[in-house]
Parts: structure tokens; C-alpha cells; sequence
């Protein structure tokens, strides 16, 4: 009797800030060499946790500009010694006020240049898994969505939530932009893709295709 294969990609959310913001630790299972998504703060208790599975980071990626999301993302570059890939360059802005944002939320937030502002159809290497970049605009103008196709696994940020959407209040949000990245770049990517959100629990694409109050297929209407 053989052992199963090994998946290549591991995960894990460890929720930080006052927000509880989900970053997610994910890893190549080959080369243990892995990435956080969305490092907003609570630094020490995300390198325990690379620590504690094994992982050795090597960059950090960024969905989108918000302080919860990316406060201490370029403190932990820093201190790591390794790149940041993302945002898209449409949440520029966002970033160059994460100074101030980080005291109006009492959270430690530090501008930052990423080392690669990523673009819809881009791809990012951590050990030896690729994951797709998918340019979500609505919540912010720059949101990128991470999607690793073998593993059926996207990491969304605050685009989707298990029941919810993301806000579409904050400067240059756009709800229509938000729907149609929903449904328009989401959906097709199938209702078996498991979905890691910036706050709350985990769903899957078909959960909220059925039943999300505000991009569901009775809601939007199904093709």
C-alpha cells in the first residue's frame, strides 16, 4: 500500500491585527520555501508560525493597500531580508498613507515600494508552485486575487467573503467593478475552488454561488 501523494502547496491563516486580518502562510511542500499573503501586523507571531511548520520565507505578497492588509508588510521585508511582489499599482495611494492610516487604527504601518507591481495575467513563483494573478478591482483599484489551479485554492483578500462582499465605500471604490470581478474573473476559475478571505471563515465558489446575498446566482443572475 503507497502513501498518498504529497499536495505541493500547504497553507495557513493566522489572523493579525485588531481586525483580524487573515494572512496566510502557504508553502511549496517540495523546497519548504514559502510566502505570507497580506502581512499586516502582529510580525512576531507570523514568524513563529514560518518557525513552527518549517518554512523559509521567501517574499511577501500583497492583495491589496489596506493598513489591516499591508501595514507591517514592508517592516517584515525588511527584517527578512526579502522582496514584496504586489499589489497592482492602482493602490499606490493607499500604500504611500500607511503612515497616517497606521495611526488613525492604531496599528504600526510603514510605506513601502514593492519590489514588483503585479499586473492581470501575471504569474508568482514561491518555491517551486506558480500561482496566477488575478486583477480584481472594487474594493480598492489594485486588489489582486492569488489563485494556485492544482491545488484549487484562491486567496481573495477582501474582495469575496463567506457571505458577504467586499466594502466599495473607500476612494476609488467601485461596487459594479466588484460585481463584475466577482462573477466576471472568480467564477470561471469553478465552484470547487476553495477560497481563503481577508476576514472570517473559509467557503467555496459553488457556497457562494448559491447562496451569497449579493453576487449569488439567483442575485446576479447565473449564465
Amino acid at each position: 500500500m503507497t502513501d498518498a501523494p504529497k499536495r505541493p502547496l500547504q497553507a495557513v491563516i493566522v489572523p493579525v491585527t485588531a481586525f483580524q486580518q487573515n494572512c496566510t502562510l502557504f508553502w511549496c511542500t517540495n523546497t519548504m520555501k514559502g510566502a505570507f499573503v497580506d502581512a499586516g501586523g502582529d510580525l512576531p507571531t507570523l514568524k513563529r508560525a514560518a518557525e513552527k511548520h518549517g518554512v523559509t520565507i521567501e517574499k511577501l505578497l500583497v492583495t491589496h493597500g489596506h493598513i489591516d492588509h499591508c501595514g507591517g508588510t514592508g517592516i517584515l521585508a525588511e527584517e527578512l531580508g526579502v522582496p514584496i511582489e504586489g499589489p497592482h499599482e492602482g493602490d499606490r495611494f493607499w500604500i504611500e498613507r500607511l503612515g497616517d492610516d497606521g495611526r488613525s487604527y492604531g496599528i504600526e504601518g510603514r510605506v513601502f515600494e514593492p519590489d514588483r507591481w503585479l499586473r492581470d495575467g501575471d504569474q508568482v513563483t514561491v518555491g517551486d508552485l506558480t500561482l496566477d494573478v488575478i486583477h480584481c478591482p472594487g474594493h480598492t483599484p489594485g486588489h489582486v486575487v492569488f489563485h494556485h489551479a492544482p491545488s484549487q485554492l484562491a486567496l481573495v483578500g477582501d474582495v469575496l467573503f463567506q457571505g458577504s462582499i467586499g466594502r466599495t465605500d473607500f476612494p476609488q471604490g467601485s461596487h459594479q467593478a466588484l460585481i463584475d470581478s466577482i462573477t466576471k474573473k472568480l467564477w470561471p476559475l469553478g465552484g470547487e475552488t476553495a477560497f481563503v478571505p481577508g476576514h472570517g471563515p473559509m467557503s467555496t465558489f459553488a457556497h457562494e454561488r448559491q447562496g451569497n446575498p449579493f453576487v449569488g446566482d439567483r442575485v446576479v443572475g447565473a449564465a
